[in-house]
């Protein structure tokens, strides 16, 4: 043990003494919810928490169980993950301290990849190589196997063979994805970018011709023949590099390079479009690309002109990933739009993030925009009409307990849990909450139990022409996350059991005029909201809707209303004389704020989600009235 090590262990030791001092009876799990914490959970919720990501507080419970149990047979796996925890915080060294204690009888492949990687890191390369030749990455799984290459490259780099290096890294990337393979790309870069000599990147170029690598290093030789005043031989390498099949993270490098070089912009006046144009959604997909043509054709009757491209995104996943690479390079757009459903946007966003191309997608698959920062999302979603419909309740009318009656289905669920948070939030309270099966056509037992009345018991007799006694209900709303043909049927058996007074709160699906037909004046003072509203008297919505009726002979949609706020916005910010590139067309997204749509004004979180005004819809007289 070195001397820096003694002393380390002594800092680690006081440590494990303060957590122990300050340890509780009590832990946090992945929910959330605090539990007690035995000793004999603690090794798991620590290995739990730290799978989910959430190191720091795996971290304590790590230490916690070390310093209780040191003459526990698992000490060996609570050092593996503090271990870990240290080499993924950038501290090689404190790994070491953990990873050295295990017993060489109990040394796995996983022990001799971390502690030779560790050993790397700190600059033992020799020492940290030859425990890494005893490991064999076929077996590992992605993410060590990225640790895997990424160490042994940067142990022969330390040894300076910079080109044995790229081999490695190279073998990292055929057998790993992503964000693995990005890290790995990332490392290849910085010795491309500084370690190889002018021989060795002319090596390199022909080693690696065709692959992230060797585009990387043809962008490097053309850097260098720029500043050597050789334009041409600049512009040829640039255009190499542009135009490489491989997901070349640095390609708008090499496109801005090519600019410089030529004289000329690399990159179209252009928006790609991924729809469903063929397949069961193509119905969809194309009264969405009616929306987007309305919006160019208004455009380019003012503006300079700008193209959009449409592709089918096709019926796998694949499809739309292979689409969004060729508009990226083939095509050479500044941004894409699309696509509509959630697979093909799941695919479509991640190979955007790749390319390093804006996409604004129209999808309300959850997690889109935390794919990366070049993706964005210009969808309604469940948590917006949420947010609208709570902001108006407790904000507006002093509402404060909530009941709610939903179908046990998916959507059922994810408003019923997402309407639950957001009164918590707000400050009121769900006081009741019953679900019913989808096909449902009785709901008494239902309503009963939310009125909290026994719904076995018998009905009380009503007096001769009198309604039956009915107890005042406990909350002050009820929120039915369905759609109008069930809410159809739910509501007159709501008005019988004396619910007819209380206010409704409903979701976007209560927009049809079936609403109106089937539930007539049950539904009559109902609230819910809505991403369009074609009877809405915003002058930019009637503008819309008359131009549209007056193209295509019929009334537009939601769909149609979507797909052209979309175009717009991407067309905007094209317009803007700053955005030159796909980098300044992002920035110019991530600023956005009002956009005045007819979808609502919209606007970006610093996640790419968008953030609307939406329209707040009550049934009045019969008929839909905008309230906001």
């Amino acid at each position: 043990m070195t001397g820096f090590r003694g002393v380390r262990l002594l800092v680690l030791a006081a440590a494990f003494w303060a957590v122990a001092a300050s340890a509780t009876a009590a832990g946090v799990d992945l929910f959330g919810e605090r539990r007690p914490v035995t000793t004999e959970s603690s090794l798991q919720q620590g290995i739990e928490l730290y799978q989910a990501g959430r190191s720091e507080e795996a971290l304590g419970l790590l230490r916690g169980f070390v310093v209780r149990n040191y003459n526990s047979p698992q000490l060996p796996t609570a050092y593996l993950y503090l271990g870990r925890i240290f080499f993924d915080q950038g501290r090689p060294d404190e790994a070491l301290l953990y990873l050295e204690r295990i017993p060489a009888a109990q040394r796995t492949q996983e022990l001799t990849l971390l502690e030779g990687a560790a050993l790397v890191h700190t600059g033992e390369a020799e020492r940290g190589l030859s425990l890494l030749q005893q490991v064999a990455p076929d077996g590992l799984p992605s993410r060590d196997r990225a640790l895997f290459y990424g160490a042994m490259a940067e142990a022969k780099g330390r040894q300076g063979r910079p080109l044995e290096s790229l081999a490695l890294l190279h073998q990292g990337l055929l057998s790993t994805a992503a964000p693995e393979a990005e890290k790995l790309l990332a490392q290849a870069h910085g010795l491309v970018q500084g370690q190889l000599s002018d021989a060795e990147l002319a090596e390199a170029a022909f080693m690696f011709r065709g692959t992230p690598i060797g585009a990387d290093v043809n962008l490097k030789l053309a850097e260098q023949a720029l500043a050597g005043g050789d334009r041409q031989r600049a512009q040829q390498l640039a255009d190499e590099a542009v135009r490489s099949n491989a997901a070349f993270p640095y390609r708008a490098e090499a496109a801005s390079l090519l600019d410089r070089s030529s004289g000329s912009s690399y990159l179209q006046r252009a928006v790609g479009v991924l729809l469903p144009l063929s397949g069961r959604y193509a119905t969809f997909g194309q009264l969405v690309r009616r929306g987007m043509e309305l919006a160019l054709e208004i455009h380019n009757q003012s503006a300079p002109a700008v193209q959009l491209l449409f592709r089918d995104s096709g019926a796998e996943p694949e499809d739309s990933a292979r689409e969004v690479a060729e508009l990226a390079n083939g095509q050479r757009v500044m941004a894409i739009a699309g696509p509509l459903t959630g697979g093909a946007a799941a695919a479509a966003a991640t190979r955007a993030q790749q390319e390093r191309v804006p996409l604004l997608t129209l999808s309300q698959r959850d997690g889109l925009p935390e794919t990366g920062p070049y993706v964005f999302r210009n969808s309604l979603t469940n948590l917006q009409q949420v947010q609208t419909l709570v902001r108006y309740a407790v904000g507006e009318k002093g509402l404060r307990r909530f009941a709610i009656l939903f179908p046990e289905n998916k959507l059922g669920y994810e408003f019923a849990e997402l309407f639950s948070r957001e009164v918590e939030a707000f400050g009121g309270r769900v006081v009741a909450r019953e679900g019913y099966a989808e096909k449902a056509t009785d709901f008494r037992r239902q309503v009963r139990l939310l009125k909290g009345e026994n719904p076995d018991a018998p009905e009380k007799e009503a007096k001769p022409g009198q309604a039956p006694a009915r107890p005042e209900a406990p909350f002050d709303a009820l929120f039915i996350p369905d759609y109008a043909d069930q809410v159809g049927l739910v509501a007159p058996q709501l008005a019988f059991y004396g619910l007819d007074k209380l206010p409704l709160l409903g979701i976007n699906g209560w927009n049809s005029p079936d609403l109106l037909r089937v539930a007539g004046r049950y539904v009559e003072g109902a609230v819910f909201a809505d991403g369009f509203f074609l009877a809405s008297s915003n002058p930019v919505v009637r503008e819309f809707v008359a131009l549209y009726t007056a193209k295509y002979g019929e009334e537009p949609s939601i769909l149609e209303a979507q797909g052209f706020d979309a175009a717009g916005i991407l067309l905007s910010v094209l317009d803007r004389p700053e955005v030159r590139s796909r980098e300044d067309l992002l920035q110019a997204l991530t600023q956005l704020r009002d956009y005045p749509g007819v979808t609502g004004t919209t606007g970006f979180n610093g996640q790419g989600e968008c953030e609307k005004g939406l329209f707040l819809l009550q049934v009045q007289n019969g008929e839909f009235r905008q309230i906001n």
